[in-house]
């Protein structure tokens, strides 16, 4: 598994894993999966090499958390790096009143509370080291800092200043102490981290489904950006919730709800460009990101063996330079990425 080397401030750095683990789907995502099948998902992506895994306590109102301490426990802790979300902690309710029923299956019953505060951060860390059995957490992402999650500009203004009057100056302090290697944001939009980055001195930015085959505005300004003070940046969702995996075909799913025409139209076009040089789209559209410099890692989910098998082997294509020149001929891919 070919890695990547990250260290913005000298404090030794990590080594990211082309293939992280991205641990949503452990957290009963759409579906309930047994632990068995979540151990063997685990183990297939270990036994391959992966070293790089991301979990949060919403994954599963803490399942996924959970998950990866049985998984992790005898893993010598140098071996990998980890990475968890602060901004929401669980408090415990009935049943009935839990969060995220018809997304989360079979899981803790729990609601979410939204705190990005210095004391909140500080407790969602010390909770989320018990759920995960661990004795150190390498990377903190403020979670969910978009207007996708809080549903307008205002609130989502709210909740950043939120952060940076409270919750930064405890990220700051554990990655000056040493506690952790570095700090950022996890979101779904790359406005928010420019925000945060023209404020703060941030490390990492984990951004779904804003950088990929489909999507490159983020070049315009942010990546940019990001390149020129060494932030890195980890790629969620590659396959923008799936059309990149499956092909342009009924029933594909973009950016969570189902692909609109226009979408199927272009992935269809990419496709045939792909498979005019004989390579997946899926292939594609996992190691586009892994062209731009500020990239250490991508993560996609894998809620089955299947999936985590054709994730592997994403990881492992090679990509002729003619399919990134005919797609930028096509004006299928903006001209200015980086291939």
């Amino acid at each position: 598994m070919r890695t990547r080397h990250w260290d913005r401030i000298g404090n030794g750095g990590l080594d990211f894993t082309e293939l992280g683990f991205g641990t949503a789907p452990l957290g009963n995502l759409y579906r309930a999966i047994s632990d068995d099948e979540a151990d063997a998902i685990l183990d297939l992506a270990w036994q391959a090499g992966v070293r790089y895994y991301d979990t949060a306590p919403l994954y599963g109102l803490g399942l996924s958390e959970t998950r990866l301490n049985r998984f992790l426990r005898g893993k010598p802790r140098d071996a990998y790096v980890l990475s968890t979300k602060v901004g929401r902690l669980l408090e415990a309710c009935r049943p009935e009143e839990r969060d995220g029923i018809g997304k989360w299956f079979e899981v803790p019953a729990r609601k979410e509370v939204y705190d990005y505060g210095y004391d909140g951060v500080m407790r969602s860390v010390e909770f989320s080291l018990e759920r995960l059995g661990v004795e150190r957490i390498d990377i903190l992402f403020a979670h969910d800092l978009d207007v996708f999650n809080h549903g307008s500009q205002a609130a989502l203004e709210a909740r950043l200043e939120e952060l940076m009057s409270g919750g930064y100056r405890a990220l700051l302090s554990l990655r000056d102490q040493g506690v952790i290697k570095g700090f950022g944001a996890g979101v779904n939009e790359w406005q928010p981290c420019q925000w945060l980055t023209e404020r703060g001195d941030f490390d990492l930015f984990l951004l779904a489904g804003r950088y990929t085959l489909l999507e490159q505005e983020s070049l315009e300004s942010f990546l940019p950006l990001a390149a020129s003070r060494g932030i890195g940046i980890v790629i969620g969702g590659p396959y923008n919730s799936g059309v990149l995996a499956t092909g342009a075909r009924p029933g594909a799913f973009y950016n969570y709800d189902p692909a609109p025409q226009a979408v199927l139209n272009r992935v269809a076009r990419i496709e045939t460009i792909c498979a005019s040089h004989g390579v997946r789209l899926v292939d594609a559209a996992f190691q586009f990101p892994l062209r731009h410099p500020a990239v250490v890692s991508v993560i996609p989910g894998g809620q089955g063996v299947n999936e985590m098998t054709s994730n592997l082997a994403a990881a492992a294509a090679e990509i002729p330079p003619a399919l990134w020149i005919d797609l930028k001929s096509e004006g299928l891919l903006a001209g200015d990425a980086p291939v």
